[in-house]
């Protein structure tokens, strides 16, 4: 199956702090959590998994989250007194809505017609029809969370297929570390030197995806943001193409050495001074050949 909607009953289970999921999730991009599926063990790996709130009345309902499923079904006890083990996967949410901010179902149903929309007393898990799936899309593009980043995409708006993916880490969405970043190192890209302001002007002004250079297998408990050494600027396609294929991100000198070997030279946005200078060599020049 391509997707299923999970129901939770917070009157029924508690075995998260949904509050403090939400915040990781925006500070993170993801938080993984166990969910039981019934006897459903059909459910595989890149299964999009979409967070349906459950309780008495329509007011305590809707739809709250979006996520992957990121493992095989596996036996596990539940939580809490002894009872007969259930199957769980596991699943990283990577978009939820406050509690009290859910899509509503009437608006789900109006929106997505052939949805089945029923309560629980436990967390299920149930196949999202592939009819169903557009509509879905487009609501929670409408009226699910807004993007952190204007040039991110909120997972769940489009087919998986359909984007490019950059992984981003909490030091890179932290809006003080970003300051400091840009205050040192300007907008333009470090690695090929596009500038969104130069290029598009007031639209552009201030734009620049922020990437955190060091690799995450370095990052502990003891680890201390420097917003100057650890953070560069990139260009949204400088930033895909520092982490696509690999593990450990690309550095800013790979990237240039990339580009110069593709017979591309990294640009540079000319100040008036440097202007100047020039026209002043210039005249130099003709000076001395006269």
């Amino acid at each position: 199956m391509a997707a299923v909607f999970l129901g939770w009953n917070p009157d029924r289970w508690t075995g998260w702090n949904y509050r403090a999921v939400v915040e990781e999730v925006a500070d993170s991009g993801q938080h993984v959590e166990r969910w039981s599926v019934g006897r459903r063990r059909n459910i595989k790996p890149g299964t999009e998994a979409w967070l349906v709130l459950q309780g008495g009345s329509d007011a305590g309902r809707g739809l709250i989250g979006h996520g992957t499923v990121v493992s095989e079904t596996f036996e596990a006890e539940p939580s809490g007194a002894p009872a007969a083990p259930e199957t769980y996967v596991s699943v990283a949410f990577d978009a939820l809505l406050p509690l009290g901010e859910q899509i509503q179902p009437g608006t789900l149903v109006a929106a997505v017609p052939g949805i089945r929309w029923q309560g629980s007393n436990r967390r299920t898990a149930t196949p999202v029809p592939p009819s169903s799936e557009p509509g879905l899309r487009q609501l929670w593009r409408e009226q699910g969370p807004a993007a952190v980043d204007p040039a991110c995409v909120v997972p769940g708006t489009y087919p998986r297929e359909a984007v490019s993916r950059i992984e981003v880490n909490r030091y890179e969405l932290d809006p003080g570390a970003r300051r400091m970043c840009l205050a040192f190192h300007g907008t333009s890209c470090a690695a090929c030197g596009f500038s969104f302001e130069a290029t598009y002007g007031v639209m552009g002004e201030g734009f620049i995806h922020v990437h955190h250079t060091v690799p995450a297998s370095l990052l502990g408990i003891s680890y201390q943001l420097d917003p100057v050494a650890d953070l560069v600027p990139l260009c949204a396609n400088c930033h895909a193409m520092a982490h696509r294929g690999v593990s450990t991100p690309r550095t800013v000198p790979e990237l240039r050495s990339v580009i110069a070997a593709s017979g591309h030279v990294r640009g540079e946005t000319v100040s008036e001074q440097a202007l100047e200078a020039q026209e002043n060599a210039r005249r130099i020049l003709e000076t001395h050949h006269e």
